[in-house]
This record gives structure tokens, C-alpha cells and sequence, in this order.
């Protein structure tokens, strides 16, 4: 006797074809970022085991009763251990920064399954290598260094690849909260980074590296046999990126702004009479050729990109701060020990995944990403302040806190990288080309990596003078990534007051000017063909004889063809 179907198997049929396949992009992409992140945590935990404080472990077995660093890992073993992790991550950042620029040109000329599973096997093997340098006893600074540097340099795969793959497959919708949902693999990889990590950093710290390198490996090899890039690839429909109704940042449609424009691609009728019938509809289809990828100047002249890009190096300049130093602020400042104050800073992570989330849901409710972005960096520089001061008072306050400023700080984060980055690489200036999805999203992401680099470096500078100063640092920047959008902002906030005056009936002019009404109809003509030309002709002339009222917005004329199949003889 045969068992039913599974009820798993049942719901995978029951839904549609595009659907699973979506849903198989989303779940590989997620994986392929969240061991992206895991093997990026592990520095960020085990520093403070490689500079521990060894009065605590006891007496000195080495018999020097002078040294309180004998249980330190050399090179750092010095006074100087701050500035060595700085160093540390500074040569991951800047690494990562340079290879971003460089790594979303090669996305959008290389198949993005190789480049993508490539990266990640390459990410294991020198993730695995940090962390093989407790196991061969190695005590010098220049290996350690060297890995970081080609870790950064071929971590810079994945993000534009990631982006692209989800970009290809999901339109403008609800991608703010798709891509917000989706992004929180940033924070669960984080968590499982510093789980994992946490795991094995008292007993053997190069463990710490090693298991996440063989994850993150596995997980390319999957995907180099189950991505799918394209919709195209599998026979299924490609989303559509822009519309003649799609709204702009502001939430005013494109017929609101341009109702030529809507019809533009099917023959409108304009004032002047002319018409851009297209006399080869019943030839065959020819195919499309494939479109060029776009230059890194053609991606920089995208309205948006230049500045939420420099918004985005602010924004990751705080995020990765406490990506990198937070386990050590915990252990310095509340007297955890590595293993506590690695679980504890997970919090963090978590609000990120809740900020990301409501940032995107906000953004497509308003139509509002820059001004979404804003607020959130507005509200993040006070709690930043109050984390610093009465963060450490007791438990339940220090884990409240965590959780409000991962949110505040890593939403605006979350959002520049995902829903923006797919928004500008698919912008309608683009005229369907998708082709500049990775550059763009390189280009965004490689501007933050800057500020991820700047970040932890300047936070090891400045640790010594006191962690209050760390903060102040942290709080200028999220006010100069919100001052970097305001001009977005703005021409957002006239896109919502000129959708208000149309919904009240009024189209706003020029500034100065009285808001003028619209004219109460459209002109809407049946045409066929038989007496297109007579009848075009006799309406332009009434067009323009008639003309509209003094104060009343032109109408606009709109020819209208029957569909194919109930044509006339000979018609269209």
C-alpha cells in the first residue's frame, strides 16, 4: 500500500510555478548571505580572547609574577592590542571597499552561479586559514593580515550578486518588505556567527574560524547546483520593474506626472496630431538583443545613487562599529566574560532583523525610502547616547536598549542596501535595462564599505581616550548620513504634496503660481483603420480650434484600438 503524497510536496504543486521558484531564489540567496555574515563574526568575538585578562585565570604558570599578559595571544600581547585589532579589521574593510568597486563590473560580465559559489568556496578557504593559525602556532602579525586582506577581497562576490539574483526575480511591488524580511540574513548571520564562535573561543579560538569557513563553503556548492539566475533561464515570467503606473519616491504616479507617457508605447494622440503607430505589429517577434552592461559613470549619473551612497558610508561606519567592537565594549564596560558579552551583542543583531523589517514595510506604505532612512538615523543619534550612559545600569535595560538601537541603526543599513539598490538598478531612466542592478548595487555597497572600514579603525584609535568618545563619534556620523539625504527627502515631500493637491482636484504649477483645475474629461476616440487618417486630422483641427477654458489644464487625447481579435477587416 502506497502512503499519500506528502503534505510538503502537496503545497510545493498547489503553488504556482514562478512561485516556487521565487521561493528557491529567496531561500538560496539567504543562505549564501547568512554564511557570508557568519564567517565575518568570528574576528569580533575572539578578540577578546586573544587578549584576555589573565589575572582572572589565576596564577602564572610561567612563573613571572610581572607579566599579566602570559595568556595572550602574541603579537597581541602588547599595550597596543587596540590598534592591532583596529589594524586587523581595517585590512578586511578596506580590502572589502576596493574589491566592491571592481567586483559588481565583473557580476554584471560573469555568470552570476560561478562568480557567486566561486566567492563563497574562496571565503571558506581563508576563513579556515585565520583560524588553522592556532593550530600551526603562528605568532606573527603579517599572516594574519594577509588572510584578511584576501578574506575582504573575495568577500565582495556576494553582495552584488545576492541583490542581483532577488532583483531578477522580484519587481517593485512590495519589495521593501520582501527585501527587509529577506535581509535579515545579515542579522541571523551575525547571530550564528557569534553562536558558533562563542562555542569554542575559550577552549580552541581557531575553531571559531574553521567551522564557519566549512559552512560557508558547503553552502556555495549548493548554490553553484540549484541557483537559478534569470526567470528567463526556467521558462518563467520575468517581473515587471517599472509600469506606466508605478509610483516614484514620492507616491505620484507616472500617468499623474506625464498621461502622454502612459500611452506612449501604443500610439497616444497628441495635441500636434501626431502618432507612433507601429505598422510591423503582425510581423514575427524578433528577438531582443541583449542589452550592454552599463559603465561606472553611466551608473553614477542614476538619480539617487550618489547620495544614498555617501548616506549608506555613514550608516555602516556605525553599524560595523558595533559589528566589530561591541563584544569588547560589553566586556570592558559591564564585566562580562567573552563567551556572555558574545550571546549578549546577538541582541543587537536582532533589532537589526525588526528594524529592516519595519523599514521596509514603512517605505512601500509611504513610497518614502530616503525619508524612511532619515527618521530612523534622526531617532538612532539619542538612543546611541542613552545606550552609552545607562545601557550597563542592569540586564533588562541593557537588553531593551541593544534591541531599540540595532533597529534604529541597522534599518536605514538594511534598507540602502536592499530595496533602494534594486529601486536605482532597475530605474525607469534605465529603460528596462537590468543589466545595471550588481554595478549599482556595488557602487552603493562599496561607498559603505568605506565607512565599514573607517568605523572599527577610528573606534581603535579612539578606545584608548575613553568609549564615551567612541560614541560621540558613532552619533556625528548618523547625523551627517541623515544631513546626505535631505535633498531626497525633500523632493519626496513635494511628490506627497502634489499627489495630495491632485487627489483634491488641483494640478500644482510652478511655485508663485495659483494651483490650477483640471479639465473635467479625456478625449477618447474609437479608431479604425478605414477612417484613421480622415479622423485624426478632423480632431487635431477641433483640438485646436476649441482649445481649452482659460484656467483649466489641457485635455489629452487618447486614441483607442479594439483588440486584435475583434478587428475589423484590415485593421490594426
Amino acid at each position: 500500500m502506497r502512503a499519500a503524497l506528502a503534505p510538503g510536496v502537496r503545497l510545493l504543486r498547489a503553488l504556482p510555478r514562478d512561485s516556487r521558484y521565487r521561493g528557491l531564489t529567496l531561500v538560496l540567496t539567504f543562505l549564501s548571505y547568512t554564511s557570508y555574515h557568519l564567517s565575518r563574526k568570528p574576528i569580533s568575538i575572539v578578540k577578546s580572547q586573544l587578549h584576555p585578562n589573565c589575572s582572572t585565570l589565576g596564577p602564572n604558570p610561567h612563573n613571572d609574577s610581572n607579566s599579566t599578559t602570559w595568556c595572550s595571544w602574541a603579537p597581541f600581547d602588547g599595550d597596543n592590542y587596540k590598534e592591532l585589532f583596529g589594524a586587523l579589521d581595517n585590512a578586511f574593510l578596506v580590502a572589502y571597499a576596493i574589491g566592491m568597486f571592481i567586483s559588481g563590473i565583473f557580476g554584471e560580465r560573469l555568470p552570476l552561479r560561478y562568480y557567486l559559489s566561486g566567492g563563497m568556496v574562496l571565503s571558506g578557504l581563508f576563513t579556515s586559514l585565520f583560524g588553522l593559525g592556532y593550530f600551526w602556532d603562528i605568532h606573527v602579525l603579517w599572516y594574519f593580515i594577509i588572510v584578511q586582506v584576501c578574506n575582504g577581497l573575495v568577500q565582495t562576490t556576494g553582495w552584488p550578486a545576492v541583490v542581483a539574483c532577488v532583483g531578477n526575480w522580484f519587481g517593485k511591488g512590495k519589495r521593501g518588505l520582501i527585501m527587509g524580511i529577506w535581509n535579515s540574513h545579515t542579522s541571523v548571520g551575525n547571530i550564528l556567527g557569534s553562536l558558533i564562535a562563542g562555542a569554542w573561543v575559550s577552549s580552541a579560538w581557531g575553531l571559531s574560524f574553521v567551522v564557519p569557513g566549512i559552512i560557508i563553503t558547503t553552502v556555495g556548492i549548493i548554490c553553484f547546483f540549484f541557483l537559478v539566475e534569470y526567470p528567463e533561464d526556467v521558462d518563467c515570467s520575468p517581473p515587471l520593474h517599472h509600469t506606466g503606473y508605478d509610483e516614484d519616491p514620492g507616491g505620484v504616479t507616472t500617468s499623474e506626472k506625464d498621461p502622454e507617457a502612459v500611452t506612449s508605447n501604443e500610439g497616444p494622440l497628441s495635441l500636434s496630431g501626431q502618432s507612433s503607430v507601429d505598422h510591423h505589429s503582425n510581423s514575427p517577434k524578433e528577438p531582443a538583443e541583449e542589452p550592454e552592461a552599463i559603465s561606472f559613470l553611466g551608473a553614477l549619473r542614476i538619480p539617487g545613487v550618489v547620495e544614498f551612497s555617501l548616506c549608506l558610508l555613514f550608516a555602516k561606519l556605525v553599524s560595523y562599529t558595533f559589528l566589530y567592537w561591541l563584544p569588547l565594549y560589553i566586556v570592558n564596560v559591564a564585566h562580562f566574560g567573552a563567551k556572555e558579552a558574545g550571546d549578549l551583542s546577538t541582541l543587537f543583531d536582532v533589532g537589526g532583523i525588526l528594524g529592516g523589517i519595519f523599514a521596509g514595510l514603512i517605505s512601500d506604505y509611504t513610497g518614502g525610502r530616503a525619508t524612511t532612512c532619515c527618521v530612523m538615523l534622526v531617532v538612532a543619534a539619542p538612543m546611541l547616547f542613552l545606550y552609552n550612559h545607562v545601557g550597563q545600569n542592569g540586564i533588562g535595560t541593557s537588553i531593551a536598549m541593544l534591541i531599540i538601537c540595532g533597529a534604529l541603526v541597522n534599518g536605514p543599513y538594511a534598507l540602502i542596501t536592499t530595496a533602494v539598490s534594486a529601486d536605482l538598478g532597475t530605474h525607469e531612466s534605465l529603460k528596462g535595462n537590468a543589466k545595471a542592478l550588481s554595478t549599482v548595487t556595488a557602487i552603493i555597497d562599496g561607498t559603505g564599505s568605506v565607512g565599514a572600514a573607517l568605523g572599527p579603525l577610528l573606534a581603535g584609535l579612539i578606545s584608548p581616550t575613553g568609549w564615551n568618545n567612541v560614541f560621540y563619534m558613532l552619533i556625528a556620523a548618523d547625523v551627517m548620513a541623515c544631513l546626505l539625504l535631505a535633498r531626497v527627502v525633500v523632493k519626496e515631500a513635494r511628490g506627497w504634496c502634489g499627489h495630495m493637491a491632485r487627489q483634491r482636484g488641483y494640478v500644482v504649477t510652478t511655485l508663485g503660481q495659483p494651483p490650477v483645475p483640471p479639465c473635467p474629461k479625456t478625449v477618447s476616440v474609437l479608431l479604425q483603420k478605414d477612417v484613421c487618417y480622415p479622423l485624426l486630422s478632423l480632431l487635431h483641427l477641433r483640438v485646436g480650434i476649441a482649445g481649452p477654458p482659460a484656467r483649466c489644464l489641457a485635455p489629452v487625447a487618447t486614441e483607442t484600438f479594439p483588440p486584435p481579435a475583434k478587428a475589423a477587416p484590415g485593421g490594426f
